[in-house]
């Protein structure tokens, strides 16, 4: 069973960056589709960026040019680089892994003005 544990949330101050990491365990990591999704305080949980097998990258338009996302097979992991963060990215971010529809714990970013 693949188990997903993101890393990497924080405090920043608005205009900062930051970098999460989803590091998968007990499986096969290469095959399928990833994302981030978050979930603000009283929202309900969105999606933000998906990463095919191939490489190929999508991102909500909330995001789009301002978080990049990658996987590196080889180490069984997944980023989100975000720059230029604003408070209303705060949030629980989660990652996602379509084979096995499994998602990880969540760690918490807070972007404060």
């Amino acid at each position: 069973q693949v188990k997903l544990v993101e890393s990497g949330g924080g405090l920043v101050q608005a205009g900062g960056s930051l970098r999460l990491s989803c590091a998968a365990s007990g499986g096969s990591f290469s095959f399928g589709g990833m994302a981030w999704h978050r979930q603000a305080p009283g929202k309900q949980r969105e999606w933000v960026a998906h990463i095919r097998s191939t490489g190929t990258t999508t991102y909500a338009d909330s995001v789009k040019g301002r978080f990049t996302i990658s996987r590196d097979n080889a180490k069984n992991t997944m980023y989100l680089q975000m720059n230029s963060l604003k408070p209303e990215d705060t949030g629980v971010y989660y990652c996602y892994k379509e084979q096995g529809a499994l998602w990880g714990q969540g760690t918490q970013v807070t972007v404060s003005s």
